[in-house]
């Protein structure tokens, strides 16, 4: 009896000591399994509502959830430096970088490459307050489906241009008391504005009784014009011989019947090279050039059209003034009514004044920027 008792105590412990070691190396291989393989991200899957509801899921309010993906982790993602990518992208790869934008409108449904039935090939903008509403219609109403409608409204007032069909699709932008310069220069960067092979610049006083603009567009590529502006009818608002209109022609790049003393140089501003601030039209390759020379405090623009001409080569055959298709200034002040009355002054008054000494802070900026260049190189 004993010798059988003493079996069965032998027989337990054998047995748990094999249970024991059986254990142990379960756990010693599972660890070194385990850790032969990388540990694996949680990524976030949207699956179509009817496959949600089969597998009657729901972590949030839109059923998404999370399944796990081994293939890439934080730990395991690849090592990238791309110095040609955009400053602050080195690290991405350059199939994922977007460099530019655009400004299509695009919808909150549906599948993205379906969202624009044509995309717009120019952008026509204005600078407008609420009083010239009547007449910037007529002005986008020249315009086909071609150009992307841009508003600046320099009044806050944008609700009441809703009851134009047309606008319902153009982009509006709102600050008060701003100049379109001030607008372009923040909201038209070159890489926001690269989808576009022409920029419209315009004022909001303008007459287009005279001008078609898918002719406009032909003629300016006709003749290779990188920087353009329709030709000023004769008795309104003229400032420059250079951007009148001439009856017997389709553009014209020089003139030489402007102020005495101001051609002498003939392929230089006024008289060549030249077109005004008030209707500007850039190829996005000049507007790349002329964005950069916009100063973020000299918001009038003044002194701008008698630089235009570093941005195109050679300027006195691709700047120029587009006759058959001509326009009427109005000369409305409207904008300058938006200044303030000081020390007696009408608001246009201190307006014009801060224009003719923004005129000159750009001059001074610009000539003291070539000295800088030119004294690098022992010049100037």
């Amino acid at each position: 009896m004993g010798t059988t008792h003493r079996s069965g105590v032998f027989k337990k412990t054998n047995d748990s000591v094999r249970l024991i070691l059986t254990t142990i190396i379960g756990v010693v291989f599972g660890f070194f399994i385990g850790a032969s393989f990388p540990p694996v991200s949680l990524y976030k899957i949207h699956l179509p509502s009817s496959l949600r509801s089969s597998l009657d899921v729901a972590t949030s309010n839109d059923k998404d959830f999370f399944i796990v993906r081994p293939d890439t982790t934080r730990d395991n993602l690849p090592k990238i430096h791309v110095p040609t990518n955009p400053r602050g992208a080195e690290s991405l790869p350059p199939g994922i970088v977007v460099p530019q934008s655009d400004l299509y409108l695009r919808r909150l449904w549906g599948d993205p490459n379906e969202d624009l039935k044509k995309k717009p090939k120019y952008l026509l903008t204005f600078t407008v307050g609420i009083d010239q509403m009547k007449n910037i219609d007529a002005c986008v109403r020249k315009f086909t489906e071609d150009f992307q409608i841009l508003l600046f409204h320099y009044d806050g007032r944008t609700t009441e241009w809703d009851q134009l069909e047309w606008s319902k699709n153009a982009i509006h932008v709102s600050v008060r008391k701003q100049t379109k310069w001030w607008y372009a220069k923040r909201f038209l960067h070159p890489d926001v504005v690269a989808p576009y092979e022409y920029i419209f610049i315009w004022d909001e006083d303008l007459g287009v009784e005279h001008f078609n603009a898918e002719r406009y567009m032909e003629l300016i590529k006709k003749h290779g014009l990188e920087i353009s502006q329709p030709g000023l009818e004769p008795n309104n608002g003229l400032t420059w011989q250079m951007t009148k209109r001439r009856g017997d022609r389709e553009v014209h790049t020089v003139v030489t019947d402007e102020k005495p003393g101001w051609c002498s140089d003939p392929h230089l501003p006024p008289c060549a090279a030249f077109v005004e601030i008030m209707a500007p039209v850039f190829s996005r390759e000049a507007w790349r050039c002329v964005w950069h020379m916009i100063q973020n405090d000299l918001v009038h623009g003044w002194g701008l059209d008698f630089a235009l001409r570093r941005c195109v080569e050679p300027a006195h055959e691709k700047i120029g003034v587009v006759d058959s298709q001509w326009i009427i200034h109005k000369v409305i002040p409207s904008l300058g009514n938006q200044g303030k009355s000081e020390d007696g002054k009408r608001p246009w008054e201190g307006v014009r004044k801060r224009c003719k000494e923004e005129w000159s802070m750009f001059q001074n900026r610009l000539a003291n920027a070539d000295k800088a260049y030119l004294a690098q190189f022992g010049k100037g």
